[in-house]
């Protein structure tokens, strides 16, 4: 789990750093230089037309520092979501697979626990740290010790459910990146805003276009960071769904495929 714990880590911090080269490269390259461009299109527009309206355009929607800081956390959550889900995914296929090959009327004694827990010690180290495997080892182990079956359904159902908490602790780095796209977005507000405020001079003697430039920057990092925020919850929660759905099928699995072919010599089960 250590192993596994670093691992993941080192993954963010990586994760991180390439999407801010990858989004900072394409605002630089791209967005910006495009942005640039628009607006001083827009401003030839409207010394020749007093009547022009100036429309909306994507580039200058995100151009701003505080978009950039918006999709650099966006594809850093993505990242990390889609490490999570290729995990769930993998150890939601091992549940496919026969790991206690038990034929049906067959029934496991005490005795017989050992030479099921082979096979389980046999699987490589990377299929043997995942969910099934751990509860199918800790349950034989447990009823080898203890011969009751009862005690094997309650230390299943206790790992699995220590395995959802650990799942959805897991998930509070997300929800921080959840949480800090729009409170990123109302920096930028707030930072518009100022400016706006320190050109109200300008205003005042006839020339808004510093003012609308500014408010400009104030809504649209607010405007674009809520979009963003609204597609990372939505995956959060079906991430949340994937596993919520994997520990309730591991916990089903053990109860069809191990716990219901135990016996004790007294044939109690």
């Amino acid at each position: 789990m250590k192993r596994t714990f670093q691992t993941e880590f080192l993954y963010q911090v990586f994760a991180l750093i390439i999407a801010v080269i990858i989004v900072h490269a394409i605002y630089v390259t791209v967005v910006r230089p495009r942005a640039t461009e628009v607006l001083a299109e827009q401003a030839v527009q409207i010394a020749e037309d007093s009547e022009y309206t100036v429309e909306r355009s994507l580039w200058v929607l995100i151009r701003d520092f505080e978009q950039e800081a918006c999709f650099v956390l966006m594809l850093w959550a993505f990242s990390i979501m889609g490490y999570k889900a290729v995990n769930s995914l993998k150890e939601q296929k091992l549940l496919q697979q026969e790991l206690v090959p038990v034929q049906d009327g067959v029934r496991i004694l005490p005795e017989d626990t050992r030479e099921y827990a082979r096979t389980l010690q046999a699987l490589p180290d990377r299929v043997r740290g995942m969910l099934l495997p751990r509860v199918l080892l800790s349950s034989l182990e447990r009823f080898g010790s203890t011969r009751n079956v009862q005690d094997v359904s309650s230390v299943a159902n206790t790992l699995c459910e220590s395995e959802g908490e650990r799942l959805e602790s897991e998930l509070s780095m997300i929800r921080y990146i959840a949480w800090a796209i729009p409170s990123v977005g109302f920096i930028g507000t707030v930072r518009g805003i100022g400016e706006a405020l320190g050109q109200a001079h300008r205003a005042v003697d006839g020339d808004i276009t510093g003012v609308t430039q500014s408010l400009g920057t104030a809504f649209n990092s607010t405007f674009i960071a809520l979009l963003i925020s609204i597609v990372v919850m939505f995956l959060v929660h079906q991430l949340q769904s994937l596993q919520e759905r994997l520990v309730f099928d591991t916990q089903t699995y053990i109860d069809h495929n191990l716990i219901r072919h135990m016996q004790t010599r007294g044939g109690a089960q």
